[in-house]
């Protein structure tokens, strides 16, 4: 088992980095060893800061998936890449009466259609070197259930689900593992409206077996497993991270 559970030497990049889950994935892929492309849309110096505070190996990439297609063109600029975790992603609410298509197409630009073109461009270099990788995608628990009052975040979330077995499908036999993690509720910015209303926050807390809102390191935790050999069988699996709320 002798580096089973270690990334030395890999090197991965991780969109969305410049906060909340993201960076905790950033920090704890460096933690294993990797050298991590912190990429985002806003400067990822403090999540590069981190990682050699730590003892890590990191560098920032500014990165906009607002235009997936020109996102992923810039792939090439992090060089040669062994992880890419996609967990970019933006939410816009509305009831579904009132939902604008400018939302729908920004929210499935961003959540799906840059996904999709960030794996295509990695699996493309990765095929035609032969050396394999592994993608982690970030679900969610609208992945499987419905929600309310997020139409394209919901189907988007779906499709990142659908895709990563798609993929996984059509990659394994090159040696490339596809997978997903689906987080719970984490305490990061984006669930701090929720957190702040003491009604949805209690009705949240009930239903979570472990009784905590996620860590933005539980997330860390299990994408760091997805990308080391200790999860060499794995691939197609969309893995919940939820303090059991889906097992409710």
């Amino acid at each position: 088992m002798s580096g089973a559970f270690q990334l030395t030497g890999k090197r991965a990049l991780v969109t969305g980095a410049n906060t909340g889950i993201g960076q905790a994935i950033a920090l704890g892929l460096a933690e294993a060893g990797a050298h991590v492309v912190a990429a985002g849309r806003r400067s990822c110096d403090e999540t590069v800061a981190q990682i050699e505070a730590a003892g890590g190996s990191g560098t920032a990439l500014l990165l906009d998936l607002s235009d997936p297609a020109a996102g992923a063109a810039r792939l090439g600029e992090a060089g040669h890449l062994d992880i890419l975790v996609n967990n970019a992603g933006i939410i816009r609410r509305a009831e579904s009466q009132d939902y604008t298509e400018t939302d729908w197409d920004d929210v499935m630009d961003v959540n799906l259609k840059a996904v999709f073109l960030m794996c295509q461009a990695f699996g493309k270099a990765a095929i035609a070197r032969g050396t394999g990788g592994r993608i982690v995608n970030i679900a969610s628990l609208l992945s499987f259930q419905g929600g309310i009052r997020v139409p394209a975040y919901t189907a988007s979330k779906h499709g990142v689900a659908g895709l990563t077995k798609l993929l996984a499908n059509e990659w394994s036999a090159h040696d490339i593992n596809v997978n997903a993690v689906a987080p719970g509720y984490i305490a990061t910015n984006n669930t701090a409206a929720l957190r702040d209303d003491p009604e949805r926050a209690a009705e949240i807390l009930g239903r979570i077996p472990a009784g905590r809102w996620g860590d933005p390191a539980d997330i860390a935790g299990a994408v760091a497993f997805l990308c080391m050999p200790a999860s060499n069988y794995v691939t197609g699996a969309v893995l919940n991270v939820d303090g059991g709320w889906l097992a409710r």
